[in-house]
């Protein structure tokens, strides 16, 4: 089954607001909230090309636009929409309420996952009416495009002084390109006002409570809403959570660690398949060749593929290429990691690769052209709006180097520097967990993007909440998807009574 967008960015702050959600540090209290909408209800399929809306249309969904203050200090002001999309209960006598959507990013579109979590519900999803939500200027929503030429806000700091050089200035650039094109939403973009967004999606569906499955960044964003909205939250399951305390741009380099321990393992399970893949019957081996290809990209760009699919990596590029795929440890996915290190070989000894697998081609281009860059430029926005990033280009430099003997190839991408060191700075200060919000945690402790630890440490801030873990996986989002039993049956239990498990679980692999 496709995943959702659950691949977080480093991968998302509140203080007592009125009842409306609106006040802030610095800013004056909003004089009333926004209005509750009307909505109304339509067909998701935008065309003949949608392939998106009519998989929704063949669900039984429809689709509404929600209209939310741009800036809630002024909720009578400008207006954004937000897109949402529903699947109603069919057991109306039983209908426990709506299920809002998110599944990561931050700045992932959510509106065409309701079909997917409805068929992981079984038999609860009769009783919810599940509702897709594409965030504030993501996906269908009102956008925020920066116009920018990569669809990345991410990259390598390569394997020189030079290459880092060249990433100051284009970070310095990209983020100059969102102040020139957007800058009167960038102040706008951040977590907050999502889950102020989330409060308003609330009240226009005539719902008391909202209940409410974030993956990854969601939940970040689910425990952002609690946090603002503590008495409007029911069911709340956060899937590949997050310290909320540590969520922000100056995140990545908490990944190392744990993307190294996913790559470690890969490499295990590459080595005994050395008759299929050829890179090294022990992990050792296969690592060295991890090391030079991404060693060869500093020396010349790699080219792979040919013809329109013909894409040119250099080392500031290979890295991320490699740290993708690890986030889910199936053999599919891991096949493909394999088949990939392939390809970058074959193109390091200056060979042609031939043509690439759609799987591949696709990931390049939505990785290193500017097809996805609204998107690229609508998450980064998010990520820098929600903290501040060191602006002094050398205190990544000392962390890179410092890193490059241990980790020579996520020391230099997750240590490396991004957009939000030349950003303005956070118009609100960082949530702080204050409220204790029942909720159900669910974590792998191999979590190569939302390590372990981070659902450890959010369990500990809400006494009431359970965590589910399971033990020995390196995979990043589960519930529905790692086809995990335990797992996803105590995520349905929980959704379907109420109930919190009386303990923490564990769940065996």
């Amino acid at each position: 089954m496709k995943r959702p967008h659950i691949a977080l960015l480093g991968a998302g702050l509140a203080l007592a607001f009125t009842i409306s959600g609106v006040t802030a540090t610095g800013a004056a209290a909003a004089s009333a909230p926004p209005p509750v909408p009307q909505l109304r209800w339509g067909s998701c399929v935008l065309g003949p090309d949608d392939r998106e809306g009519q998989e929704l249309a063949a669900a039984g969904a429809e689709c509404a636009g929600v209209p939310v203050p741009l800036d809630y200090r002024r909720p009578q002001g400008r207006t954004l929409t937000v897109a949402i999309s529903r699947i109603k209960a069919t057991d109306r006598a039983h209908r426990i309420g709506a299920l809002l959507l998110n599944d990561g990013g931050p700045g992932g579109p959510t509106i065409g996952a309701p079909p997917r979590v409805r068929a992981a519900l079984k038999d609860v999803a009769a009783r919810y009416d599940i509702i897709g939500m594409d965030p504030r200027f993501v996906g269908r929503s009102d956008p925020l495009d920066c116009a920018w030429p990569v669809s990345s806000g991410l990259t390598s700091a390569g394997n020189s002084r030079a290459a880092f050089d060249r990433q100051v200035a284009l970070h310095k650039d990209l983020a100059a390109k969102c102040r020139a094109n957007a800058g009167d939403l960038l102040p706008h973009a951040s977590t907050r006002n999502t889950a102020r967004d989330m409060d308003v999606i609330r009240g226009a569906l005539g719902e008391r409570k909202l209940n409410y499955l974030g993956v990854s960044y969601g939940t970040y964003l689910g425990t952002v809403y609690g946090q603002l909205f503590p008495g409007r939250t029911g069911r709340m399951v956060l899937d590949g959570a997050l310290d909320p305390r540590a969520y922000g741009p100056t995140m990545l380099p908490s990944l190392i660690g744990p993307s190294e321990h996913a790559l470690g393992d890969w490499a295990d399970w590459t080595a005994a398949r050395d008759a299929t893949y050829g890179l090294g019957g022990t992990a050792a081996q296969v690592l060295a060749v991890v090391r030079e290809v991404a060693g060869a990209a500093g020396r010349a760009p790699l080219t792979l593929g040919e013809g329109a699919d013909t894409f040119r990596l250099d080392d500031t590029q290979v890295p991320f290429l490699l740290f993708g795929p690890l986030m889910d440890d199936g053999d599919e996915n891991r096949g493909f990691l394999a088949d990939t290190v392939n390809l970058l070989r074959t193109a390091a000894a200056g060979r042609p690769t031939g043509p690439l697998s759609a799987d591949l081609a696709g990931l390049l281009r939505h990785s290193f052209t500017d097809v996805d860059s609204a998107s690229a430029s609508a998450q980064m926005a998010i990520l820098c709006a929600d903290g501040a990033a060191p602006r002094d280009p050398e205190v990544y430099w000392r962390a890179i180097e410092a890193s490059r003997a241990e980790h020579p190839v996520f020391g230099p991408a997750l240590n490396n520097l991004n957009p939000c060191a030349f950003w303005e700075r956070p118009r609100e200060r960082r949530t702080e967990v204050r409220h204790d919000v029942p909720a159900l945690i669910v974590s792998a402790t191999g979590d190569p993007r939302t390590p372990y630890p981070g659902a450890v440490a959010l369990r500990g801030l809400l006494p009431s909440s359970r965590l589910v873990t399971l033990e020995g996986v390196n995979s990043h989002g589960l519930y529905g998807f790692y086809g995990n039993a335990c797992v996803d049956e105590n995520v349905n239990a929980y959704l379907g009574t109420g109930r919190l498990p009386r303990a923490d679980v564990t769940c065996g692999k």
